[in-house]
Formats: structure tokens, sequence, C-alpha cells
């Protein structure tokens, strides 16, 4: 018999699955630290340990549990997760440094809060970069600029972004002290909504959120004053229950925004129609004649920041996609070894 009750608190975490849920056996994960996660229930919170199975050295990371999934759990001191219920939704990018990995940052998720300041910290590529690495992960993405009351010329910049993204982005300029500016952001935080805040270190994402919360839950820093750039105040992936009913994740600042390489690059969609409408279908955009590229970009139709930065990022899919397989390859390769070598037991024929 289903537990209406359960159901019902879960769903006020963000449980929007069918499948029937048991009291005590499942919970969504809101941390996760060098010692364990924290899970909750509907109700309370309380920690936990990932099964045996989620610490193979040859797991992809992006199997284990990370915060925001909604996991089978086992009895014990302390409970044990023994299962990740499937993700609707996944935001993910390639983990920082040399070696390729796929790094989730959050799961069953409705919306991603990009955050970028209206001060030294705009850059409309950046945003773009965080568009790209979004627009894949099955979630509604939402523009936030904020330090509204530091910029004396908003408009500008708003007009400045809104040439440069697809018609239809969500786009708010906030001030992330002022609750009343931040009523905007009320339709993507109701009961059963799940967002996920993402931003550079000193955009003012801790700011915000003790906003929403109402308290100053969170440790907030001082920005540099050359780049209004600041230091990792918020330290890990932490999922907090808001006041509107909606659940909120706070990540730290990113200073590395790679791609993952499986990118379909829709922000660019225009330029795509641009390049199928020249003369030759190998065009290499640079004086070939008739290349619909250059017209634009004589005319104004391109801006020539947009086009680079669409050849910047496509340039770095295309040589994560080729990193991705290359790992993939050595994953098969490992597994036909290991199988080809395994010692055959006395009973096998």
């Amino acid at each position: 018999m289903i537990d209406l009750q359960f159901l019902g608190r879960m769903r006020r975490i963000g449980w929007r699955g069918d499948e029937p849920l048991t009291p005590g056996r499942f919970a969504r994960v809101v941390a996760q630290h060098r010692a364990g996660y924290e899970l909750h229930d509907g109700e309370s919170v309380f920690g936990a340990q990932p099964a045996g199975h989620f610490l193979k050295r040859t797991l992809d990371p992006a199997q284990r549990p990370a915060v925001g999934d909604f996991v089978e759990i086992e009895a014990g001191r302390p409970p044990h997760i023994v299962r990740i219920l499937p993700r609707r939704t996944v935001l993910s990018r390639a983990a920082a440094g040399e070696r390729y990995d796929r790094q989730v940052i959050a799961t069953n998720i409705d919306y991603v809060l990009i955050l970028t300041g209206l001060d030294g910290d705009f850059n409309p590529a950046r945003i773009e970069r965080y568009l790209s690495l979004t627009e894949g992960s099955g979630a509604c993405s939402v523009v936030l600029l904020s330090k509204l009351d530091l910029c004396p010329d908003p408009e500008e910049r708003l007009r400045t972004l809104r040439e440069r993204l697809p018609e239809g982005t969500p786009i708010h300029a906030v001030n992330g002290r002022d609750v009343q500016s931040l009523a905007a952001l009320t339709p993507y935080l109701q009961e059963g909504d799940s967002a996920v805040l993402v931003g550079s270190s000193g955009a003012g994402k801790s700011t915000l959120t003790n906003s929403l919360l109402g308290d100053a839950r969170l440790a907030t820093g001082a920005v540099r004053q050359h780049d209004s750039r600041g230091r990792h105040t918020t330290t890990s992936r932490a999922l907090l229950q808001l006041p509107t009913g909606g659940c909120l994740i706070d990540t730290p600042g990113m200073r590395e925004l790679k791609l993952t390489g499986e990118e379909n690059l829709e922000l660019f969609a225009d330029i795509e129609v641009l390049a199928s409408q020249c003369r030759f279908s190998d065009c290499g955009h640079q004086n070939e004649p008739g290349c619909a590229i250059q017209t634009a970009l004589a005319s104004g139709e391109l801006g020539l920041k947009r086009w680079q930065h669409y050849l910047k990022l496509n340039e770095e899919r295309e040589q994560q996609a080729l990193v991705m397989e290359a790992r993939l390859k050595r994953q098969r390769d490992h597994r036909t070894t290991r199988t080809r070598h395994k010692p055959r037991g006395r009973n096998e024929d």
C-alpha cells in the first residue's frame, strides 16, 4: 500500500516519478562530502554511505550518487545507498584538468539558474558556454544578472546579451540582497520544482541564496577590485529547501567550464542555418564564393565575436568527443583483455 503522506513529503523535495516509494527505503541526496552523503527523506536529514559497488575504481564517476539523486537505501549504522533511481535530468561537465571524466553537477532538476554579475564579472561568452553545457541536461536554462544595484546602465548590458542569445531565453536582472527584486524567480521555485544555481566565484550565488532562504545561512565573501571575482565561499554542492516550496542546489564557483563533447550547440542554431545556405557544402567560411557566413558577417546579421566563440566551442566539443571516444575504447579493450585471460573454473567445459 502506498504511503500517501510519505509520498507527499517526497514531492516537497522534488520527487516527480511514478515508482512506489516506501518510508525508510528512499531519500534524496542533498549533499556529498568526503566522509559520505547527506540524505533527506522529506522529513529529516541523515548521513549515509555508498554501497560497495559504487566504490569500484573502474566505475564511471557519473554512475555514482550525486546531489539531486533519489536513491534507495538499506538500513544500517549508517544506512547505505544501494540504488540510484532513474534520473530524469542530468547537468554535467567535463572534469577540470587534463584527464577526461564526466562530472555530474546535479540531477533531477527543472531549471539551471546561470548567475553572472553585472559588474566586472559580466561576460556574454561565458554565459554562452554555460548555455552550451546546459542545453542537453533536460532542464530549462534561466540567465540571472546579479548586482543590479552596482550597474549604472543595466539596459545596455541586457541589450548586448539579448542580441547574442537565442530569442526567448529567460533573462532577469536582479539585486541579490533585495527580496522584492528576486520575486521574478518565484515561478522557477514552486513546490516540487528543483533548480541548480551555477556561476563563477564572486557572482553572488551565496548572497542570492541567503535572500531566498530568508536568513544568512551561507557564508559570503568580498570580490577582487580588478575583475569582480571572489574566493570559493561555497565549497560543495548542497540541496536546500526554500520557503516558496522549491529546492535549490547551490554549487561552488566554476573556474573551468569544459564541454563534454556531447553538446549539440543548439544555442548557435542560427549559424548552422546560415552555413547550410553556402554555395558549396564543404565551404570553409573563409574566402569561398557564395559563403553565407561571410555575407552575414559583412552585413552585421552575424556578430564577429559570436562567430569566433562558436568556432572556439565547436573545436573544443570535437576535441572532447575524440578524447571521450579514445577513453571508451581503452575501457572496452581492457574489459576484452580481462575476459580473454579470465581463469576458467574447474567445472567449466
